[in-house]
């Protein structure tokens, strides 16, 4: 089968499809009063889930960046350091990774501090100083930084060593180089796995609410715990979720079209 050429010019007849439906549910989420109740107790939770998603997304792309760069370093000993990383974190689970770095690392890290501390005559921090949330999103960032580091790395081999050498010959230093012709070229390339990844971010945050951060999926299973309507209260669950994920898929491929059309001027 020859692929289309040319998908992004189909009409986006599931787009119809998905606006019709969610339209509907919207009505009817606004029209049933039981609905309604629990659509203003769940939109409580979309700032936490909105601001996790960013600031760890975020979080993950610099250290992602960091460790793809490191993966390509001359030195021998930085490149399996990297790669040790990305292989581990890959390989855990990100619900068990988020537990180990609430209940394992950060009361070794607090005891790490008031070791240095309290020699020094200042008062200990304590454990519960550490925010629950904060934990969970350094969790969200160590777990998608190893996957990202894998984007950025194949992003950034994609780039013709040609352009690298012409623009060493020249006379641009490494960062130089860096900056204007390696990891603009590669962002273009890799711009849409970075957009899949956000998208996954999203729906990951949900994972804080093992922690009790109270995001939609914990003030879901609070409000469902409380008034024993778990139909109603996992259907407006799903449709918030709904609502931000393809809406950043349109966002994301609305970008991508743009970046082409400008390679194509």
């Amino acid at each position: 089968m020859t692929p289309n050429p040319l998908p992004e010019k189909d009409f986006p007849w599931w787009l119809v499809l998905v606006c019709g439906v969610g339209l509907w549910l919207f009505y009817e989420v606004l029209a049933n009063p039981e609905y309604s109740a629990v659509l203003s107790t769940l939109t409580k939770g979309i700032w936490i889930t909105v601001m996790v998603s960013v600031v760890a997304y975020l979080g993950a792309c610099l250290l992602g960046l960091g460790l793809a760069v490191g993966c390509l370093s001359r030195f021998l000993i930085l490149r399996q350091v990297c790669r040790l990383y990305i292989e581990v974190m890959r390989g855990v689970p990100i619900i068990v990774l988020l537990l180990y770095v609430a209940f394992v690392l950060a009361p070794l890290g607090v005891a790490g501090i008031n070791a240095v501390l309290e020699p020094l005559g200042w008062e200990p921090v304590r454990t519960r100083d550490f925010p629950l949330l904060w934990r969970a999103v350094l969790a969200l960032i160590l777990a998608y930084a190893a996957f990202l580091a894998e984007i950025f790395r194949a992003g950034l081999q994609a780039v013709d060593k040609g352009q690298v050498e012409a623009a060493q010959a020249l006379g641009l230093n490494g960062w130089q180089r860096f900056r204007h012709i390696t990891f603009p070229q590669a962002f273009r390339m890799i711009l849409p796995p970075l957009g899949n990844d956000f998208v996954a971010m999203v729906k990951d945050s949900s994972l804080v609410s093992v922690l009790g951060v109270g995001d939609i999926t914990q003030l879901a299973k609070v409000t469902a715990a409380g008034n024993f309507k778990y139909f109603e209260t996992y259907n407006v669950a799903a449709l918030i979720y709904l609502t931000m994920t393809i809406g950043l898929s349109l966002l994301m491929r609305r970008l991508e079209v743009r970046l082409k059309a400008r390679e194509t001027r």
